[in-house]
């Protein structure tokens, strides 16, 4: 994000009111844009001139050009550490990597070695897209990503797995009963293992804690511009372990907000247009069509998911364990990056 570029004077957080929700969701609308990974390495620099330019002054105000630089660089780059994302794990890229995935498990004629190693990858992207977007003020060591990540997608996997298996006994049920249960077992194999997944992956987070820091008032962001710092440079208040399982928690629940959607919509759209004469003469167009209302779906709720919560979330000092209590700053409020 903007933020971890140098710099003393910080771009506006967003062209958007984000303590509302509905302004959440157009700023998260466009750091998921897929526009922004056409920018390359060298729209990135350029982008990342532009901002550095105007958070050292030589540019005075924000200019539709500077909006797009700041938009680039917020959906490639970490906000913890200012390094790009890897381009697959990227919030931009999520519906199109999925999209792979998902081409993958509804291959007709799947036996089980085949659906057990197409969830395996699915939940092997699953691990590298929550770490990649991760808190990462509590680094892992390779030991322990090894760990993080054999443990998540063991488990799961054999969620999913277990889930889905429950579908061909549903014999005893009506055919409208079954029809409905065959939709859903699928979704709560893939909200579960989501959300096991997160919290298996970045689990150490709430181990340890990530670091907070206090929230900063006018003043406080004149007086660093006049010193010559920049916002990033002022300390952590120290690793909280309630922060994290917060932010955790919550990026959790936005996975399941993400996959509701696009579970349960395309499945029923498709059902219906299963039922139409043109589709019945044209079968080779269900798997088409299927992908196409996943995609769209993936593209239309990612931003709403998302922005269950803010990203940059901000909370009473004194909600947080007892060394963190009167150290809040304005309004007694300290500030953390949730991860996505």
């Amino acid at each position: 994000m903007s933020a971890s570029l140098p710099g003393y004077r910080e771009l506006p957080e967003s062209q958007y009111d984000l303590s509302t929700y509905w302004g959440r969701v157009k700023q998260t609308a466009t750091i998921t844009d897929p526009r922004t990974l056409l920018a390359g390495k060298r729209g990135l620099e350029e982008a990342k001139k532009l901002v550095v330019a105007y958070k050292q002054g030589e540019i005075k105000d924000m200019t539709p050009e500077l909006w797009k630089a700041k938009k680039i660089v917020d959906s490639t780059l970490h906000p913890d550490t200012g390094e790009p994302v890897l381009l697959p794990f990227r919030m931009s890229c999520f519906a199109l990597s999925n999209l792979v995935v998902t081409a993958g498990m509804l291959t007709p004629g799947l036996k089980t070695t085949g659906t057990i190693l197409w969830q395996i990858t699915n939940q092997s992207l699953n691990v590298a897209i929550n770490y990649a977007n991760a808190n990462k003020s509590t680094p892992l060591s390779y030991s322990k990503i090894a760990q993080s990540y054999f443990l998540a997608v063991s488990a799961s996997c054999s969620v999913a797995v277990g889930l889905n298996s429950l579908v061909p006994r549903l014999k005893r049920f009506s055919p409208s009963t079954k029809l409905v249960l065959s939709r859903l077992v699928p979704f709560a194999a893939v909200a579960s293992a989501g959300v096991l997944n997160v919290f298996l992956m970045r689990g150490e987070e709430m181990r340890t804690g990530i670091d907070v820091y206090p929230v900063l008032s006018e003043a406080d962001k004149a007086k660093l511009a006049k010193e010559g710092k920049a916002e990033n440079e002022v300390p952590s208040l120290g690793k909280s372990k309630k922060a994290a399982t917060l932010a955790v928690a919550e990026t959790a629940l936005s996975r399941v907000f993400n996959c509701t959607p696009i579970m349960v919509v395309p499945p029923l759209i498709l059902v219906r247009l299963q039922r139409t004469e043109w589709l019945k003469r044209n079968p080779r167009y269900t798997m088409p069509i299927n992908l196409g209302l996943i995609l769209g779906m993936s593209y239309l709720a990612l931003p709403f998911a998302l922005a269950a919560f803010p990203q940059r979330q901000r909370i009473s000092a004194d909600s947080l364990e007892e060394e963190f209590h009167g150290r809040g700053g304005d309004g007694g409020m300290v500030v953390f990056n949730r991860g996505i």
